[in-house]
């Protein structure tokens, strides 16, 4: 029981509650391990599958894991983390990204030991007199408690009434799917608890609660967001993914392998002891893309990626399939930042400079240290930004 508990509790914040879970698994039966997904964008990222691959732990001892796809509480819009009213999702958008979900699980997932489930099915058939009697089941003072909530509030910024019917209708989810455990990130530790609140009232055993760190993006310090472009996607091509996941600093590596890698706490230790023997940090990096490639493609394209990114960047090669590019001139010249920024490679023309100043601006190979670099009409170049972006830009 001890190695099983160690499993469950490997890179899990806070279980709520230890011995709840302790008991249940002394049964010896089969846990119903809840986890929801709103579908809010297309494409799920590495961050999101920290609790997917916790759910994977739990089919490996054994456990039926619910996925729910919350196509109901996405036209609602999570209001965890906001400090206004979140816009919801229409009908139609959620509908388009549930179906990409359903594609993008079961790379981690089992297959045969997943249900798929959407609380648009108890809860669209759920009238306005239910859902009364459920808002009567939880108070505004407990709503206020939410950190989230209180701080509008005492802001004065507006909270619409249907904000408060997220953490219920989440909540309701367990009770409908008579979930024994619910996983969920920090930030929604308030929804979970309150799943195990209404459990309680409609005379069921409370779930336990699983808290999962939040993942930072490549930057290290914020959450991995595509909003923020931060992120790796879990369909993204192996090059890239493999490039990305090079590009974290070594001590973010540690955290990527505890919340996204399979292997065996025991070897990721020997990792650490052979960098401090004087393993280049490199090389385990190295490993740890070798997995997660692997994991959502196969691992001869793992290696190839690797091989790929030794050539370009390790060689001083450059990739074969370099986009072309054409940007426009003002008589006959245009500013260095002004070209980097039309042809895609930086997100504004002080990002630009900012990556000049950095020595990570290159032309045909060569680093490039004037920011007030004027490019002329007529010439044709590859431009390099940081260590994966290459563009080549034809100035008109």
């Amino acid at each position: 029981m001890t190695q099983i508990l160690n499993t469950i509790g490997r890179g899990v914040e806070e279980i709520l509650l230890k011995e709840d879970l302790l008991r249940k698994l002394e049964r010896g039966q089969p846990l119903r391990v809840k986890a929801g997904f709103d579908p809010t964008a297309p494409d799920l990222h590495l961050g999101h599958t920290v609790l997917i691959n916790k759910m994977r732990q739990f089919q490996d001892l054994g456990h039926e894991v619910l996925f729910l796809i919350g196509d109901f509480t996405g036209m609602i819009g999570d209001p965890t983390g906001k400090n206004v009213t979140r816009a919801p999702l229409s009908k139609e958008e959620v509908a388009e990204n549930a179906k990409t979900y359903r594609e993008q699980i079961f790379k981690i997932l089992d297959p045969d030991k997943t249900q798929v489930m959407f609380n648009s099915d108890w809860m669209a058939q759920m009238d306005a007199a239910a859902l009364i009697q459920l808002a009567a089941k939880h108070t505004v003072a407990r709503m206020l408690e939410r950190d989230d909530f209180q701080k509008r509030y005492s802001g004065g910024r507006p909270i619409a009434i249907h904000e408060f019917l997220y953490p219920l209708i989440q909540g309701y989810d367990s009770v409908a799917m008579r979930a024994d455990v619910e996983l969920g990130g920090t930030d929604q530790k308030f929804n979970l608890l309150v799943g195990r609140d209404l459990q309680k009232v409609y005379g069921q055993e409370p779930q336990v609660v699983l808290t999962m760190p939040i993942l930072e993006g490549l930057d290290g310090v914020q959450k991995m967001s595509k909003s923020l472009d931060n992120y790796i996607g879990i369909n993204e091509a192996p090059n890239e993914m493999f490039g990305k996941i090079m590009s974290i600093s070594d001590d973010l590596m540690w955290r990527y392998f505890e919340l996204l890698s399979f292997k065996p706490l025991d070897e990721i230790n020997t990792y650490k002891q052979q960098i401090e023997a004087g393993t280049n940090p490199r090389d385990i990096k190295f490993e740890l893309g070798i997995e997660i490639v692997a994991r959502f493609h196969d691992q001869a394209a793992a290696v190839a990626a690797k091989n790929e990114f030794i050539a370009r960047f390790q060689k001083g090669a450059m990739p074969e399939d370099i986009e072309q590019v054409t940007v426009q001139s003002t008589d006959g010249v245009i500013p260095i930042g002004h070209l980097l920024k039309q042809a895609g490679l930086v997100a504004s023309t002080s990002d630009a400079f900012r990556m000049v100043k950095q020595g990570a601006v290159k032309i045909d190979g060569e680093r490039i240290e004037d920011k007030s670099m004027q490019i002329a009409a007529g010439t044709e170049h590859v431009y390099q930004v940081g260590k994966r972006r290459f563009a080549k830009v034809i100035v008109k």
